[in-house]
Order: C-alpha cells, then structure tokens, then sequence
C-alpha cells in the first residue's frame, strides 16, 4: 500500500497546525509562511545583461509589457526545501491559502517554484471549522488567475510608484519612514490637505444661554430671540463668516443682558411635539468598519485590530477578517437569527432576513462579511474562558454587530418641548429641550453595554411630563461662550473610513 499523502500548503504555521488537526494523517499540512518571492529589491537580483537598464532597481521592464521580475526570499530557502522534500512524497497537492487577490497570488508563486508533477487543486474557505474545512477539501477548484493577475497589477503599480516616492521619504525624514504606495501616498495627501484646512481656519464666536427648569429639573437652551433663531457654530464657514441669514448672533454682553432680563420671570410651555421613529441596525463587520468600530470603542490601533482578527480567524472563532463585503452567508443569517430568537425572543428577530450587500468601490467577493465562525454562534459568554482579553474584546464586537444586523428596528420615541418667556426688557425668547426613549428595544438588546449611534448621546434622555400651557421656572440661567473649532485631525480610523469612502483601499503600514 502507498504511503503518499496529500500536501496542504497553507500561509501561516498558526493556521496549518489547527487544519491539520481537522485532516487527520493522510494529510501533510505546511506553511508557506507568507509570499516565498517577490519583486527584486535591487538591480544586483536581475540577470546581469539587465541589471544596466534604466528600469532595473524598480524589477519591472516597463518597455516590454511591465515584466515583472521576481526572486526568492533568502529568508524562504529553507521553507521552500522543505515543501519540495515534502511534495516528493504527496500524490496530491492542495493550495490552501486564504481565497483573495494575495492568497491567490501566493499560490500562484508557490506553482511557479514547486513545479509539482502531481494533481494540484485550489482549497478555499472562509473560516477554520471542521466543516469548512471538510467542505473545502471535497469541493476544490482551479487557480483564479483574474485574482493573480490583479495582485501582480497592484505590486506592480505600488512599485512603480511607491519606490520612487518612498526615496523622497527617505531623504526628508529618514529610514524610519515607512515606505510610500498606492494607499499610503494617498493617505498621507488627505492628512496634508486636512491640516491646510486647519492652519487656513479662521475661529468664530457666539453666544447662547443654558437653562434649568423645575419643578423636575430639566435642561433647555435658547433657541429663539423674538421669533429669529439663535446662532449656533454651523451658522460659520471655515473662515469665520456667518453665513445663516436671519437670525441672531449673540455676544456675551447681549447674553448676559438677556439672563438678567429673564431672571425670575414665568415660562410657559408653548408646545409638546411627540415624533416616534425607528432605528435600523448597522451592517455586518467588513474590515475597515471593525478597524473603526475597535478604534472608537476599544481605542486600538488598525495594526492591533487585525493582529488579534488573524488570531480569532486562525483558531476557528471568525470567518476571514480581510473583505470588502457585508453580506452574509444564508448560513449565518439562519445562525445570527436562531441565536437572536432563542437570546432575546422570537418578536426581536425581523420577519425577513436582512440582506447587506452594500459594497466600497473596488471590493473583492471572496468573502463575506466578518462573523462567528460556524453555522451555530458561540455566545461571548461560551468562549469568554478560552479568549485571552484582547481577543474577547473583538469577539464581543463581532458578535453583537452579526446578531443585532438580524434583528427588528429598535422603536424610539423623541419628544420636543418649546419654552417661551417675555423679558423685562420686552425681549420675546423661546427655550427648546428635546429627549429621546426606546419604546422597544429591538437589536439594542444585543448591544447591551455599546450605544450603537455615537452621535446620539441624548438616546436616553427622558424628558418630564408636561403639557402644553403649563408654566415651569427657570431655577437657573447660564449665558454660555462657544468658539467654532477647525475640522478635526484624522485619527486612525477616520483615515481608514475616508480612504475606504473614496474607494482607494486600506493602508498596509
């Protein structure tokens, strides 16, 4: 009997211990560590008849097609000694890097140095599962060469570009400088451009007055002054100017004046406006948007973010944690679906699977949206003991954004209450104070601990119970001073929001 196995090579030794575990003996799983080759460094790596050639320190002849010209690693020798020493005893090879442009191109590259003599297949999955991963060895398919091609013209184009520009980096700030790209270069423009909006910013200043009302206290601001409303900071453009037409701008010595011509006179509730409406949930995890959301809640770094993905996805606890997409699988709409049901109760989960299949520019459909691995979720509560705290930090985010996007809008309810008041010095003025409740929690019971609009502090604000007619006083009076502020720096994951918006990608470095 033949003692040949089959060879799976896959990216990361992490990835190949825990899929070997799945295939059992008659498999060799191996790990390519990464790319074996890539485009030459130096003119020295060419053949010596081209190592003269104007083109030759970028390994691209651009006057014959943009030939590309690869060489090993040095640092991959050994890696690729073993796997021929390995494939010698295989009957059977399986590429099983992850099912992207680069992945693609991986095992494209792999090909081209192997050389195999026996059957080769492609593996692709989306998550470490047992199932998955039987499911892939059973349903294999041919090299994607499109995916191979569009990696190549992307390194291609990053050397084209991102060598030369990168010496300039290097000249002006040092080696310590990253290295300059497709994304990177871009990146660093929108930084530039934004800080020229910063320096060209002119401040603006205005007034207004807080107040306090009884008997249940409760706040309002002036909003109001004789039937013109009060200007607040988006009345200004960036160079100072008002440019709101009708309405007042208040100084500090008209707002103090105003306070002290209000001070002890009655407020009559002029009306009570109740608006139900409907919050929707937001789309599963693409990768920018969990670099954002972990950046906002978790105050991580994309890098450290996508660290801890790699870890969650290598030891079968997510799907793929590099896409473009929001969609889900009909596999995890039944499984975000289930466990919403069974979690929280049947009247939580929406009467028809939601579907997000919004996409940025230029996305690649390999994957689907970042999830819990498997066809039944494991509750946050189910891996806490086997995460270390990082990991459960990103499992919990994950988990909540997959199982809410299944779920029924959440049924809020906001009311909005005008005061009004004439001062001792006739000046007719309107105080206005909004609150908003949830009447039905819908997929805000996933959330729990998180407040899904950030912008939305005031979800929770409940205001008393007033009518209109009804005379409240103000208990106290505040003139309060503002100043415009110039548009904010990009942090990280703004930056990545922005770069995703204009369709450009996300930044490796």
């Amino acid at each position: 009997m033949s003692n040949a196995k089959t060879l799976v090579i896959v990216e990361s030794p992490a990835k190949a211990k825990k899929i070997a575990g799945y295939l059992g003996p008659d498999y060799t799983v191996m790990a390519s560590v990464g790319h074996i080759r890539d485009l030459a460094s130096k003119a020295s790596e060419l053949p010596e008849e081209d190592r003269k050639k104007p083109w030759a320190k970028l390994a691209v002849n651009v006057d014959e097609s943009f030939q590309p010209y690869y060489v090993i690693h040095s640092s991959k020798v050994a890696t690729i000694r073993d796997l021929k020493k390995a494939l010698k005893d295989a009957d059977e090879l399986l590429l099983a890097t992850d099912e992207d442009r680069e992945g693609e191109a991986i095992s494209w590259h792999l090909l081209e140095v192997l050389r195999p003599k026996v059957p080769v297949h492609r593996m692709v999955f989306n998550e470490i599962t047992p199932e998955a991963i039987r499911e892939a060895v059973a349903n294999p398919r041919d090299l994607d060469m499109r995916l191979v091609d569009a990696q190549e013209t992307r390194r291609i184009v990053d050397r084209l570009y991102g060598y030369p520009v990168s010496e300039v980096l290097w000249k002006k700030i040092g080696r310590e400088a990253r290295s300059a790209g497709r994304v990177q270069s871009v990146a660093v423009r929108l930084v530039v451009d934004r800080e020229r909006e910063r320096i060209a910013f002119r401040s603006a200043g205005y007034w207004d007055i807080e107040g306090v009302f009884g008997p249940e206290a409760f706040d309002a601001r002036l909003t109001a002054v004789d039937g013109q409303r009060v200007v607040r900071g988006n009345d200004f453009d960036q160079s100072g100017t008002l440019t709101a037409k009708n309405a007042v701008l208040l100084d500090e010595t008209r707002a103090r004046g105003l306070q002290s011509a209000l001070t002890g006179r009655e407020f009559t509730v002029r009306s009570v406006v109740q608006k139900p409406s409907q919050r929707q949930p937001k789309a599963p995890f693409m990768t920018s948007s969990l670099q954002q959301e972990a950046s906002n809640r978790l105050r991580w770094g994309s890098q450290r973010t996508m660290r801890v993905a790699q870890g969650l996805y290598e030891n079968g606890y997510i799907t793929y944690m590099r896409t473009d997409s929001t969609n889900l699988s009909e596999q995890a709409i039944n499984a975000a679906r289930s466990q919403a049901a069974a979690l929280y109760g049947p009247e939580y989960v929406s009467e028809l699977p939601r579907r997000y299949d919004k996409k940025v520019k230029n996305a690649q459909e390999a994957h689907e949206a970042i999830r819990p691995a498997g066809d039944a979720f494991r509750t946050p509560g189910e891996v806490s003991r086997e995460l270390n705290a990082d990991e459960f930090a990103l499992y919990d985010l994950i988990w909540k954004r997959t199982v809410a996007s299944q779920m029924v809008n959440a049924q809020v309810a906001t009311t909005t209450v005008k005061l009004g008041a004439t001062g001792s010095d006739g000046t007719d003025v309107e105080f206005t104070a909004s609150g908003t409740v949830t009447v039905f929690p819908g997929f805000y019971a996933a959330l729990k601990d998180i407040t899904e609009e950030s912008d939305d502090a005031d979800r929770e604000r409940e205001l008393p119970n007033i009518r209109e007619g009804q005379t409240v006083t103000a208990t106290s009076l505040t003139p309060e001073g503002h100043s415009t502020n110039p548009p904010s720096r990009y942090t990280e994951a703004k930056l990545v929001g922005r770069l995703e918006e204009l369709g450009i990608g996300r930044p490796s470095t």
